[in-house]
């Protein structure tokens, strides 16, 4: 560990050379950066990046360890991590793990030694390539590797829970459709008062309102809207009958499902620090994000949708509302734990939202 060389090689046939750490396996994915400076653990347990290698902007990471609260799923899915240096003796009075010990337990490969920001640079001016974490520096065999291999596949029903079960409260009652859900959200719901249930993201439209809900939840997760069809379809029906509130993959499948479209960003926002305006409130607010796709905004000039949030720094659409129904959604995580607060009120309104509905029903 930190001895042995280790290779990230890029499909245009850019190799960097740095050490291994973590897991052993040779792991290929699809190459982002994130920005952020902390909330590292919360960010590789991140469903969203599932079979993407993460490339960390900051010099440091993990110098807080690991711990038993702050992961966003239990069954990381991340492909690989790149940074500069990577901490050995964590110091933080919660730390259960260190970085290279929890990666190590689920066979994800870290290479570090590596200028991160030069891969930043390359990925903001290029766009986002494909890469390989190999520990041979065969690069021809790792390219072809990579060239026979298919292209990136975000699997929503890998990172979905398996069986609905329940996050007990005694307020309103949320069906929560789990695209690659971060624990994070359950816990706020939970803050909020709300009984949520977590089901799978192919449940049937029927099953869902039969529970009864009061409102229900689209969560974020990997991808793009358009691998999941039939969520898409489902979310039409259901927002005719209760609230819904969509979250990163579910904001875009809400979008989708209404008549926008989806397009790709040319290298994603991934960050705890990305600026946003609030069109409604006349506001900025700072936000966590982690997303390659976004609304197309041309596309939502036909549809019953309306712009809510946007980015600053591409003008790109963040949030969105339905005209008459009561939908609304974000694009980047509201009070995202490893991030700013500006936005937490978002999952107030969606309640008492809620609330609205149900007095007048």
């Amino acid at each position: 560990m930190l001895k042995d060389k280790r290779y990230l090689v890029l499909e245009d046939g850019t190799v960097y050379e740095g050490y291994q750490f973590g897991g052993k396996a040779d792991r290929a994915g699809e190459l982002v950066f994130n920005t952020s400076m902390f909330g590292f653990q919360e960010m590789i347990t991140d469903s969203a990046y599932a079979n993407q290698i993460v490339t960390f902007s900051y010099p440091l990471v993990g110098n807080t360890g690991f711990n038993s609260e702050d992961s966003e799923t239990m069954k990381p899915t991340i492909a690989g991590i790149v940074v500069r240096e990577a901490a050995l003796l964590p110091s933080n009075f919660r730390t259960n793990e260190t970085l290279h010990d929890y990666l190590e337990r689920h066979n994800i490969p870290g290479i570090s030694g590596i200028d991160t920001r030069s891969i930043v640079r390359k990925i903001r001016d290029g766009g986002t390539l494909r890469a390989m974490l190999s520990d041979s520096y065969d690069v021809d065999a790792v390219i072809e590797t990579l060239k026979s291999t298919d292209e990136t596949v975000h699997s929503v029903r890998d990172v979905s829970t398996s069986s609905p079960y329940i996050s007990t409260g005694v307020g309103s009652r949320v069906v929560l459709i789990d695209l690659g859900k971060q624990e994070s959200l359950v816990r706020s719901l939970n803050s909020a008062g709300c009984e949520v249930t977590v089901v799978p993201h192919d449940t049937p439209t029927y099953d869902i309102l039969r529970m009864k809900p009061d409102g229900v939840i689209i969560s974020s997760g990997p991808g793009s809207p358009e691998d999941i069809p039939s969520i898409v379809d489902n979310v039409r029906t259901i927002a005719e009958q209760v609230p819904v509130f969509g979250v990163g993959l579910g904001h875009q499948a809400i979008a989708l499902a209404f008549g926008a479209k989806i397009e790709a960003l040319p290298f994603g926002h991934r960050g705890s620090n990305i600026p946003v305006r609030n069109i409604e409130r006349k506001t900025v607010e700072i936000t966590s994000q982690n997303h390659g796709f976004a609304v197309s905004r041309e596309s939502l000039e036909q549809t019953d949708l309306v712009i809510t949030h946007e980015a600053i720094n591409d003008d790109s659409v963040e949030g969105i509302r339905h005209k008459s129904l009561p939908i609304m959604s974000v694009q980047y995580y509201p009070g995202a734990i490893d991030g700013p607060d500006d936005s937490s009120y978002i999952l107030e309104e969606f309640i008492n939202r809620m609330n609205k509905e149900n007095n007048h029903a």
